[in-house]
């Protein structure tokens, strides 16, 4: 790490350490070797010569193996036939900038750093980092940010040491670890198309590898939104992950609609029953976005579907206080009105946060019902309102059969590009029954939709565009500007098969596919919207996660919308609704979790389902 662009370790979207550089007998090793190790750890690898005559081969190796929980552990292997003396140094420094400031090149100087037990430490405002060193260094030099050793190896021999990297007050981020019980099922993908297997796989061990404890609860298990950038706890992509992956069982949705339930604000202000979350970029025509509104509405759909795949129903009463407040949030902010407008005053009504909203009234409803609680009718009459309005308001009308517009400004105008976030307006979430709830657009206007989706001004051939390449400010590097978000493209691909449009879901599964195999399946966050050309390849995203909680679950929801498996555990009930056009040959999924047992299903090449192993009881729905 040379302190240079976005090199440095993270700790939820803060550079703790921006350079980390070893020297060995005053020398900067030569790099022969980096690669990803596993999902949360990386390894580099270089080589020295020591000996003074001259001869090109190498006598000492040093590797650094490099974890997203803020370890580094560097390994000095001699290959020499006589004792090597070796002094080593490590060259620190940070900015404690956050990402943001990075990203756009304003992250500031390194700050000075005085010496710490056996490291050193920084210091700005109220943040403070300390990087420790096993074994103690013979001298810290805290003005040039040096740690100096001496190390004797012998012929052959090898030593090590380790740096830690911490901010003050907080202990290492609590890594559920590989020999831990896992709330994700060890399911496995068969096929013909050989990327489905290794797909489901990487995407599984990914999500492993980003599972964290509950400080306040440690029993409770969320997902950390990614490495290396955002390691630690995002409300609305940790929901959103889980929601994604509850094929493989309920104990990471529960977990985290736990953890997520003790940040939930209360009182009686205007923010009452939110959970709270950071504002995110929306590209270059709407103003950043609350995240936490986002979160708030994804709490009780996530409760609601959670149920249906087999939460148990003392876990779901545990729950529903929250997911209650969550819904008289909803029920509040929108007032006398129809839309949920942005919480900061002045901003517009967005299209993907009407979607989020209506799914949480329906969803939400339903698990009242269920549950005995009042409030069902309420807010089925309101989505109703909503749905009639929006298909009226925000729809556009072109030549082309028109298109949903991106939001509507403060004074009612239709912000009328096209972005990715539209395909929220797909996703709608499941009722009892295996049923789909009832989407903001007509059947007509999906139809326009999932043609604008499979135009190749979106469809890049990689995956879906976070903006179309005919929209002004397009940029297929840009976060939400053009980069193909894997999420979003997951997302449109089931809600296109759901609505019957497996044309347009294929081409975009097929990308992604593609793309996953360029990546070792183990799918970035986002890349480069380029388009796909004979012999390419995508260009990654310099500021991507790899391994990104949302990438791996999309990985998991675009394998499991293939075999269309909706549950309805209470009802004891499973109803499969495959993608008959078989876009990958046929697949076998085995060791899901359906209603707490396992499940496994096989779609044959000519998209016939038929399940193999289900829990006892548990009938299958037409």
């Amino acid at each position: 790490m040379t302190g240079r662009g976005l090199d440095g370790f993270y700790r939820a979207g803060r550079r703790l350490l921006s350079r980390c550089e070893v020297r060995v007998a005053g020398r900067e090793p030569l790099a022969v070797q980096a690669r990803m190790a596993a999902a949360d750890r990386a390894c580099f690898v270089g080589t020295l010569r020591t000996s003074p005559q001259p001869h090109p081969d190498p006598e000492v190796v040093v590797e650094r193996n490099r974890h997203a929980d803020g370890t580094e552990r560097i390994t000095l292997r001699s290959a020499a036939s006589r004792p090597l003396r070796l002094p080593v140094e490590v060259a620190l420094g940070t900015d404690l900038a956050d990402l943001r400031a990075i990203a756009s090149g304003n992250a500031g100087p390194e700050l000075a750093a005085t010496v710490h037990a056996s490291g050193l430490r920084w210091s700005r405002a109220n943040r403070e980092v300390s990087v420790t060193a096993e074994p103690p260094p013979a001298d810290a030099l805290a003005s040039a940010g040096l740690l100096r050793w001496e190390f004797d190896l012998p012929p052959g021999g090898s030593t090590s040491l380790e740096l830690r990297v911490r901010p003050h007050g907080a202990g290492p981020l609590r890594a559920v670890g590989r020999a831990a019980t896992s709330p994700l099922a060890p399911a496995r993908a068969a096929g013909d198309d050989p990327g489905v297997p290794a797909l489901l796989r990487t995407s599984i061990d990914d999500l492993q590898a980003l599972l964290l404890r509950d400080p306040a609860d440690p029993a409770d298990i969320h997902l950390a939104a990614g490495a290396p950038w955002r390691c630690g706890l995002a409300p609305a992509d940790a929901l959103a992950a889980a929601r994604s992956t509850l094929a493989l069982g309920t104990g990471l949705a529960a977990g985290t609609l736990r953890t997520l339930a003790r940040t939930q604000l209360r009182g009686t202000g205007p923010h009452s029953g939110m959970i709270p979350g950071p504002r995110r970029d929306a590209g270059p025509h709407l103003p950043p976005q609350c995240t936490g509104t986002e979160a708030t509405l994804l709490f009780p759909a996530l409760l609601a579907e959670a149920r249906r795949w087999g939460l148990p129903e003392h876990e779901t009463e545990e729950l529903l206080p929250a997911a209650e407040r969550c819904l008289t949030w909803l029920r509040t902010a929108v007032g006398d009105g129809t839309y949920l407008r942005d919480p900061h005053s002045g901003g517009p009504v967005r299209c993907e946060i009407q979607a989020h909203a209506h799914r949480a009234g329906l969803l939400g409803a339903e698990l009242l019902d269920a549950c005995g609680r009042p409030g069902g009718t309420g807010l089925r009459q309101w989505a109703q309102t909503l749905r009639a309005a929006f298909r009226e308001e925000f729809w556009i009308d072109d030549r082309g059969g028109g298109r949903p517009a991106a939001a509507s400004t403060p004074d009612g105008r239709p912000v009328p590009h096209l972005g990715a976030a539209v395909v929220h307006l797909l996703d709608t979430g499941l009722l009892g029954g295996g049923q789909q709830a009832p989407g903001l657009l007509d059947k007509v206007q999906t139809e326009h939709l999932a043609r604008l989706l499979g135009n190749p001004a979106m469809d890049s051939g990689w995956g879906l565009r976070g903006l179309g390449a005919k929209e002004p400010g397009y940029n297929p590097f840009g976060h939400r500007a053009g980069a193909v978000r894997v999420h979003e493209t997951a997302l449109a691909v089931a809600g296109l098969a759901a609505a019957g449009h497996e044309k347009e879901a294929s081409s975009l599964l097929r990308g992604v596919l593609a793309a996953a195999g360029t990546f070792g399946h183990r799918l970035p966050e986002m890349y480069a919207g380029e388009q796909r050309a004979d012999g390419g390849a995508p260009l990654p995203h310099p500021a991507a996660c790899r391994p990104a909680a949302t990438a791996a679950a999309a990985g998991v929801l675009l394998l499991t919308t293939l075999v269309g498996i909706r549950p309805d555990a209470p009802a004891r009930k499973v109803t499969l609704r495959p993608v008959h056009s078989a876009p990958l040959g046929e697949i076998g999924l085995t060791g899901l979790r359906v209603a707490g047992a396992p499940f496994s299903v096989r779609v044959s090449r000519l998209g016939l389902a038929m399940v193999e192993e289900a829990a006892d009881g548990l009938q299958l729905g037409v």
